[in-house]
């Protein structure tokens, strides 16, 4: 029997090399499972925060939890069979802010035609892979204006957290003003901010899940969060599987979404890609092997998610601290992917956390997950000092677009803005052959969008 039990331990060894090239990279199971913890740690306050974003858009809360779990497993098994990365992929911080609040409340577009133009712009994203037209793009767009859109959606993000927080309101005479920071669920929400800027400044890993899951305790002792347990049967994913329409994204006004939810996805997952791929050491004379491989894991994932129910997924950058922890391969990705499927069982919990405090004015605030928004969005805004603030004619494009983004709740429009101004500027300044073709055909769009409003 024991004879048996080290051929099969032989055999499944030699099957992980051959899978994972572990030797190769100088790496071991342990390193990988322990890199594999370590970025499910960092990353799992998606858990909590996309099912309560999307659900403002009208979308069952149980089914979007049940959907990002099994998106974030899929695609990070994706990545690790076809790239070999120890890149964790999950609905993305944005992405599903544009999704809710730019096209299904700004817009007044059902979230199952949304739905759709998340799978449309995965489905573009497959096919342009073997023309170059992703490549092209990354090209055309000018790096202020790159960065300017990162800190944008940051502030955006950052912005949505504070009203969530109670600690800015609207007001009819100055648009926000600060709101009730006496009041418990306010107290509490700066309470979750504190803790989770302390344990970040410290380098705590998953400073934003223990964060929340603090803020938690919190306020079950004090009343603001009601238990609800902590294991159960999953919830069930009918309520938004398959119910995305692909016909009704194809309307002409949601072909500016469907560009707007393509850019994004394409510059979420080349950053992410690259960033972290450079810090494994993985680089080959500053170029990426697979890359095609792991970008096509991004857009198979995009297109399953929104079939499933969720906005688009991407490369997380929290995939770092998994590489700090010793990830090398794809055998990180298992554990990871395990483990999202793992958190399927603990759907009370989720709700507990996810779910709002509803206040005696008859607002909603969210006081557990809004501080990580807040600190999502702060992470974000380092995009900002990589912008030449010197240059005019590329400083004033990127305020406009950061500006943007919070004042119109919309990355939409601050993209618009940016696009528009650039090519503006740049002509003004006499210096309009700087500017690709690219940025003036959509500076032109984006302008006659505005013109027949």
């Amino acid at each position: 029997m024991g004879s048996r039990a080290r051929l099969v331990e032989s055999r499944a060894m030699a099957l992980v090399e051959r899978w994972f090239h572990l030797s190769e990279l100088g790496t071991t199971i342990r390193a990988e499972a322990l890199a594999g913890v370590t970025t499910f740690l960092t990353m799992a306050y998606i858990i909590f925060v996309q099912p309560a974003v999307l659900s403002a858009a009208g979308m069952d809360f149980g089914a979007v939890l049940v959907a990002t779990c099994l998106s974030s497993a899929g695609a990070t098994l994706l990545m690790a069979f076809l790239a070999n990365y120890p890149i964790a992929v999950a609905p993305a911080m944005g992405h599903n802010i544009f999704f809710v609040y730019t096209i299904v409340l700004g817009m007044g577009v059902p979230w199952p035609i949304a739905l759709g133009a998340v799978a449309w712009a995965g489905i573009v994203f497959i096919l342009t892979a073997g023309i170059g037209l992703r490549e092209r793009l990354i090209t055309a767009i000018p790096a202020s204006l790159k960065h300017a859109i990162a800190a944008g959606i940051g502030l955006l993000i950052a912005t949505i957290g504070l009203r969530w927080a109670g600690v800015i309101v609207a007001s009819p005479e100055t648009l926000v003003a600060l709101g009730d920071v006496t009041s418990p669920p306010v107290l509490l929400a700066l309470f979750g901010l504190a803790v989770m800027a302390v344990l970040f400044a410290r380098g705590i890993r998953g400073a934003v899940l223990w964060g929340i899951l603090l803020t938690t305790g919190v306020g079950l002792l004090f009343g603001l969060v009601r238990y609800q347990g902590l294991i159960s049967h999953p919830p069930s994913l009918a309520p938004t599987l398959l119910r995305l329409d692909m016909l009704g994204a194809l309307r002409p006004q949601m072909l500016e979404a469907i560009f707007v939810f393509f850019f994004l996805a394409l510059f979420d997952s080349v950053g992410t890609l690259v960033g972290v791929a450079g810090q494994a050491g993985l680089l080959r004379d500053g170029v990426l092997p697979r890359a095609r491989e792991a970008l096509l894991a991004d857009a198979i994932g995009t297109v399953g998610g929104a079939m499933l129910g969720t906005s688009t997924v991407t490369a997380y950058i929290e995939s770092a601290t998994g590489v700090a922890a010793g990830g090398r391969t794809g055998l990180a990705n298992l554990v990871t992917a395990a483990l999202f499927l793992l958190s399927l069982l603990f759907y009370p919990l989720v709700r507990m956390i996810g779910g709002g405090y509803h206040t005696a004015q008859g607002t909603t605030l969210y006081p557990v997950i809004a501080p990580a928004l807040v600190l999502v969005g702060t992470l974000m805004m380092k995009e900002a000092a990589r912008i030449p603030w010197e240059e005019m004619t590329e400083a004033i494009p990127a305020f406009l677009t950061m500006i943007m983004m919070p004042l119109s709740l919309s990355i939409t429009d601050g993209i618009a803005f940016g696009f528009i101004s650039y090519a503006l500027v740049k002509l003004a300044a006499g210096r309009g052959r700087e500017v690709h073709w690219f940025i003036y055909l959509f500076a032109a769009l984006f302008g006659l969008r505005y013109a027949m409003a």
